[in-house]
């Protein structure tokens, strides 16, 4: 077998019994973990998947093993060999191992570097690789998240005003130690169309202010890099949209029953506009911002600026911050993990749970518990070193298959904790579980 095109060899390890390749992916919900060398790794199982988890502009075959920004090879003698982009945060650069007799030889398409560290345990290598990283790049130590419920597990896009005051006021008859009550998907007219709201919020605002007088943080969910073919903001401001090399809107995938594009936010008017966004909801008091779907930002086209989608991302996220301020804590969601580092709080790690535990498509960045443990654990050494881990939400209700199982998962990772259930409709394991994690 031998690299992709495009890929230059930059190492080679000589491999014995029990060698790994652990294989990082792109996004938040790209598959992440550790492979027996020769086992085959997790791919997309539809274009629709590959467009909206994985990076666009890639296309990994079956054979072989990518890595987005890092990969590591265990050669099954007492050794970890960690490949990386020298510039790890603000580069794309990715790598590719492929087996070559008794040697495992390792390509990449932009500058790296090779770490070998001694030892089997590939999440501890990675983690010593993690820790120089960000002590090369100069970042402060990452900020704990604050606790938080949040909507959507419940209620879905249907949520309602009525649903987050329930539960506002069943964190305090409960003694729920929350931190943050988050608004999630649901309360906007359209995705894009963030200041206009849906019938079921007239009054955001108010909600936001009620929040507040409760003594709870308020947080609100937004997909910042994408316009809905059905907004306002897409119809009146085609020009703010990513395009093709050739002219036309970029498409940057499909969901909520519409097409979607990527908002090209080095377009003045458009970063202009997504600025009074965020310090609109700001200046209401909301100071957790959870901003989803946001690989958009980076996928290939023709920008405003010319940068590339790298560069373009990392700016759309200073562009953030300058907006909500410095103690605001960002969460971010289908992200690009490490363009992103020193640019979020925390981040979502694996794909979405679920109800269930089995993804019904069989797709390891589809919802589910099985793969948002698979990527969970394969990033848990980013953990405190790059941000704190989300492994999404706290869902311990009596509907959810394995709940037990997912609970510990949550605890295990030892980031993020975000209750997503109606609190009043716990029983009473569901209900002390979620009150000892919040607690922890």
């Amino acid at each position: 077998m031998s690299l992709s095109t495009g890929f230059d060899v930059v190492h080679e390890v000589a491999v014995s019994d029990g060698a790994e390749v652990f294989e990082h992916g792109w996004q938040s919900f790209s598959p992440t973990t550790t492979y027996a060398l020769g086992a085959r790794p997790h791919r997309p199982t539809s274009e629709r998947n590959r467009m909206l988890n994985y990076r666009q502009s890639s296309h990994p075959g079956p054979e072989g093993y990518f890595g987005e920004g890092v990969l590591a090879v265990a050669d099954g003698a007492g050794s970890v060999h960690v490949v990386a982009a020298e510039d790890p945060f603000t580069t794309g650069v990715r790598l590719q191992a492929v087996a070559a007799g008794s040697s495992v030889v390792v390509g990449a398409d932009g500058p790296v570097a090779v770490r070998v560290v001694a030892g089997s345990d590939v999440q501890a290598a990675l983690r010593s690789w993690a820790v120089s990283a960000v002590a090369a790049a100069g970042l402060p130590a990452a900020r704990p998240a604050p606790t938080a419920w949040c909507s959507w597990y419940e209620y879905w896009g249907g949520v309602r005003r009525e649903d987050v005051v329930e539960n506002l006021f069943a964190m305090e008859s409960l003694d729920l130690p929350v931190d943050v009550v988050q608004i999630d998907d649901g309360y906007s007219a359209e995705i894009g169309d963030w200041l206009t709201p849906s019938d079921t919020f007239t009054d955001l605002r108010g909600l936001v202010e009620t929040i507040r007088g409760q003594g709870r943080r308020a947080g609100i969910w937004l997909a910042p890099f994408f316009a809905g073919a059905r907004s306002r903001l897409a119809a009146e401001h085609p020009d703010w949209l990513l395009r093709h090399p050739h002219g036309g809107a970029l498409h940057a995938g499909n969901n909520w029953n519409q097409d979607l594009y990527s908002l090209d936010l080095s377009h003045p008017g458009a970063a202009e506009w997504m600025h009074t966004v965020f310090s609109t909801f700001a200046s209401w008091g909301i100071d957790y911002f959870k901003i989803d779907f946001i690989a958009a930002g980076a996928i290939p086209g023709e920008r405003f600026s010319g940068a590339d989608p790298v560069t373009a991302y990392r700016d759309g996220l200073r562009l953030i911050r300058s907006a909500v301020g410095p103690s605001a804590h960002i969460l971010g969601c289908g992200a690009p993990v490490l363009p992103s580092v020193g640019l979020v709080d925390s981040i979502r790690v694996s794909a979405d749970t679920g109800h269930t535990f089995a993804p019904d498509d069989g797709d390891m960045c589809s919802p589910s518990q099985e793969a948002a443990l698979l990527s969970a654990r394969g990033r848990q050494f980013m953990n405190g070193v790059f941000f704190a881990n989300d492994p999404d939400c706290l869902i311990v209700g009596p509907k959810v298959e394995n709940r037990e199982a997912w609970a510990a998962h949550v605890e295990s990772v030892g980031g993020a904790v975000v209750s997503s259930d109606r609190l009043s409709g716990l029983d009473d394991w569901g209900l002390e579980t979620t009150r000892r994690l919040l607690s922890r």
